[in-house]
């Protein structure tokens, strides 16, 4: 079976078990092998995805930055090994981390989510979303100390690639969105692509894919969610995010970068190097895939393909993923709108049209369901039950566990802040699954384990 139908039937397969809503596009050499669109637009599914519907990018705009950051280098404007200090005097905090650390995510500059309050705050008290000009202010008035020191370590922030947008508006002197457009769009004849702010302006495309966020069991709106303070209140911030686009325009970009219509191939090159630590070790983005990161892109070697460069994306109701093989000249761009019904489906897809494109075997397209077990002993489960404690550093608390019905469920708080209540499918000997996520949770001793961490039941 060759690349193209196996996609397809890969990707209907996931619709069907709730695991996709989005386009997807995959290239060799520059020729389309394979691509397509299945779901919708809307979370009333009255407007079917297209082909060249657009979509929101989330961190995958990190690209576009990093290359806004290497023509003002080119012109002479910045340095890479320059300190922002030079360029924000008030982040007296961070005045030894350099252009190149904001680049790679190693200078230690926390990221803005780590005190989200501060712009829901000015979103509700203020009635208006912060600019991107606001985030100093935002890094004086929180006090936000450094992560670590800069080259100390590798962590990522989104904050980091709204001061680097910042540099290069005060720079270039024109409005960052505006330098895009002139500089990395239009050139590439990427035609429907903006940077942009959908939610604080308004769409300003008729064939747009909306963030559709799976809220007690309904798709509705990410503005109409309980999200929707990070969705409204972060939607006047760039850098990290906002670009918008579809799979044609992404597919221009790798051809344009491939000839070397933006940036050069030695400037690329700097681009695709992992950033290096004070300790010389590279900065490592993803330890399972041997991924470092480099300017904008995450970097590794397949042993048969040669380098990789890539990049995800993801917000409420937001999933995406731009890779390019630039040994072997292949592109794959993956553009979701929907939280998926049974999030190991949605896996499922992503990891299968990745594997495809990789010449691997995908694995099977499987629910929670799928990988249930059909008859459990569940004469253990009431002892299951109560309150757990939780570490501080855990991003995703589960809070408690009850029976109803005569399965198991869960009370837990996200990494939003959301509170979540859902049921424990059994994959295990005590051990649980979630169907809106990738949740493993196993009882014993009195403990409740999940995400490396051990709970003690109160």
């Amino acid at each position: 079976m060759d690349k193209k139908t196996r996609m397809e039937e890969l990707a209907r397969e996931a619709l069907k078990k709730g695991g996709f809503n989005g386009a997807w596009l995959y290239a060799e050499n520059g020729q389309i092998v394979s691509k397509g669109a299945l779901g919708f637009c809307d979370p009333q599914e009255k407007q079917p995805i297209a082909e060249d519907t657009i979509f929101q990018l989330a961190s995958v705009s990190k690209q576009f930055t990093a290359a806004a950051v290497m023509l003002t280098v080119r012109r002479g404007l910045l340095g890479l090994e320059d300190k922002i200090l030079k360029y924000f005097p008030e982040l007296t905090a961070y005045e030894n981390v350099t252009v190149r650390q904001l680049l790679t995510h190693t200078g230690g500059v926390p990221d803005y989510f780590g005190d989200a309050d501060w712009f829901i705050r000015i979103w509700k008290e203020e009635r208006r979303v912060p600019g991107n000009g606001e985030v100093p202010r935002f890094l004086c008035e929180t006090k936000l100390k450094p992560d670590f020191a800069p080259g100390e370590k590798f962590s990522y922030s989104n904050t980091g690639y709204n001061l680097l947008a910042l540099l290069v508006e005060r720079l270039s002197g024109v409005p960052y969105e505006d330098f895009l457009q002139k500089n990395v769009f239009d050139p590439v004849g990427m035609g429907s692509t903006r940077c942009c702010h959908t939610r604080r302006d308004g769409v300003p495309f008729e064939n747009y894919a909306q963030a559709i966020v799976l809220e007690d069991g309904k798709f509705v709106r990410d503005v109409d969610s309980k999200a929707v303070g990070d969705v409204i209140a972060f939607d006047g911030v760039n850098g990290d995010d906002y670009v918008y686009t579809n799979i044609f325009d992404m597919l221009a970009w790798d051809r344009a970068l491939r000839e070397g219509k933006v940036l050069t191939l030695e400037e690329q090159q700097i681009m695709y190097a992992p950033g290096k630590l004070l300790s010389g070790e590279n900065a490592v983005y993803d330890e399972d895939e041997g991924m470092g990161y480099g300017f904008g892109w995450t970097v590794r070697r397949d042993e048969k393909l040669g380098l990789v460069v890539s990049h995800s994306g993801g917000m409420p109701g937001v999933s995406t993923w731009f890779e390019r093989w630039i040994d072997a000249d292949r592109v794959l761009v993956m553009l979701f709108n929907r939280d998926p019904l049974d999030y190991r489906a949605g896996m499922g897809a992503w990891d299968g049209l990745r594997a495809i494109a990789a010449d691997r075997e995908p694995k099977p397209i499987q629910t929670i369901e799928e990988i249930a077990l059909p008859n459990p002993d569940k004469s253990k489960w009431e002892s299951f039950c109560g309150k757990y404690e939780h570490p501080e550093d855990d991003d995703f608390i589960v809070d408690e566990v009850y029976l109803k019905d005569g399965e198991l469920h869960a009370k837990a708080v996200d990494e939003d802040g959301v509170k979540l209540e859902f049921r424990l499918y059994p994959i295990g000997e005590n051990e649980f699954g979630r169907k809106g996520g990738m949740l493993k949770l196993k009882f014993g001793d009195g403990c409740a384990m999940y995400n490396g961490f051990t709970c003690k039941k109160l």
